[in-house]
């Protein structure tokens, strides 16, 4: 079994600066530019309260996340659905479905459900996706939002031990 190494007091400071307010849960920075500013954080699947988080990686990066809205906003998700095999969307939810699963501490109430952003089939948030590929997961939405957008150099970083 492996360790959930939580975000350093520096970076829920930075976090919280770049979300605008205060974190419900536990959360490691797995993704950061490389000046060290956080990009895509890794949630724990509950908040504090019990309340299931559907969202593992979260892209809380303010210029990416602009650029992934722009997409948005311009019919990215219907576009990006109909050029993805189907059966490539359906193992990223499986695939991001496994690992929450896998990240799950408490058993005691009700459980996220789905797999990218809480999607059990089809696209729902491209934000999302471009979160779990630029985690390291092989997720095909990200990926193509990835050759969409203009990313800084980022580094990866592993939050378990």
């Amino acid at each position: 079994m492996s360790t959930f190494r939580d975000a350093s007091a520096e970076d829920v400071a930075a976090i919280e600066a770049l979300i605008g307010r205060q974190l419900n849960g536990r959360c490691a920075v797995v993704v950061r530019r490389l000046n060290g500013s956080p990009v895509v954080i890794e949630n724990e699947p509950h908040m504090r309260d019990g309340t299931p988080m559907p969202t593992l990686y979260w892209l809380i990066d303010p210029e990416i996340n602009d650029e992934v809205s722009r997409l948005e906003g311009n019919g990215g998700v219907h576009r990006f659905e109909e050029l993805i095999d189907p059966a490539d969307i359906v193992a990223a939810h499986e695939d991001y479905r496994r690992r929450r699963e896998a990240a799950t501490v408490r058993v005691d109430g009700p459980q996220p459900s789905g797999g990218v952003g809480g999607t059990r089939q089809g696209l729902k948030c491209l934000h999302a996706h471009i979160a779990n590929y630029l985690a390291g997961n092989v997720d095909a939405v990200g990926a193509l939002v990835a050759t969409q957008i203009a990313l800084p150099e980022l580094r990866v970083e592993s939050v378990r031990d």
